[in-house]
Protein backbone atom coordinates (compact mmCIF):
# COMPACT_ATOMS: atom_id res chain seq x y z
CA UNK A 1 0.00 0.00 0.00
CA UNK A 2 2.60 2.76 0.89
CA UNK A 3 4.55 1.75 -2.42
CA UNK A 4 1.49 2.16 -4.58
CA UNK A 5 0.65 5.43 -2.98
CA UNK A 6 4.56 6.96 -3.39
CA UNK A 7 3.66 6.30 -7.40
CA UNK A 8 0.22 8.14 -7.20
CA UNK A 9 0.09 11.71 -8.68
CA UNK A 10 -2.38 12.96 -6.08
CA UNK A 11 -2.97 13.20 -2.62
CA UNK A 12 -2.71 10.15 -1.16
CA UNK A 13 -3.36 9.29 2.78
CA UNK A 14 -2.72 5.59 4.56
CA UNK A 15 -4.49 5.28 7.60
CA UNK A 16 -3.53 2.18 10.02
CA UNK A 17 -5.95 0.57 12.14
CA UNK A 18 -4.00 0.25 15.46
CA UNK A 19 -5.44 -3.33 16.37
CA UNK A 20 -6.25 -4.42 12.72
CA UNK A 21 -5.52 -7.45 10.99
CA UNK A 22 -6.54 -7.62 7.35
CA UNK A 23 -9.71 -8.76 8.00
CA UNK A 24 -10.81 -6.33 10.54
CA UNK A 25 -12.20 -8.62 12.72
CA UNK A 26 -10.91 -7.48 16.01
CA UNK A 27 -13.41 -5.82 18.23
CA UNK A 28 -14.04 -2.29 16.94
CA UNK A 29 -11.75 -2.15 13.71
CA UNK A 30 -14.70 -2.78 10.79
CA UNK A 31 -15.95 0.52 12.66
CA UNK A 32 -13.19 2.19 12.70
CA UNK A 33 -12.87 1.49 9.00
CA UNK A 34 -16.50 2.35 8.39
CA UNK A 35 -15.72 5.59 10.22
CA UNK A 36 -12.83 6.34 7.85
CA UNK A 37 -14.45 5.47 4.68
CA UNK A 38 -17.30 7.74 5.88
CA UNK A 39 -15.01 10.30 6.31
CA UNK A 40 -13.20 10.37 3.04
CA UNK A 41 -16.23 10.11 1.17
CA UNK A 42 -17.78 13.06 2.91
CA UNK A 43 -14.62 15.29 1.97
CA UNK A 44 -14.06 13.74 -1.75
CA UNK A 45 -18.01 13.24 -2.83
CA UNK A 46 -19.27 16.60 -1.57
CA UNK A 47 -22.39 17.94 -3.50
CA UNK A 48 -21.14 20.77 -5.53
CA UNK A 49 -23.08 24.05 -4.82
CA UNK A 50 -23.86 26.29 -8.02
Amino acid sequence: NRHAAAHMHCHTELVIIPGATHLFEEPGTLEEVARQAAAWFGHYFTPQTS
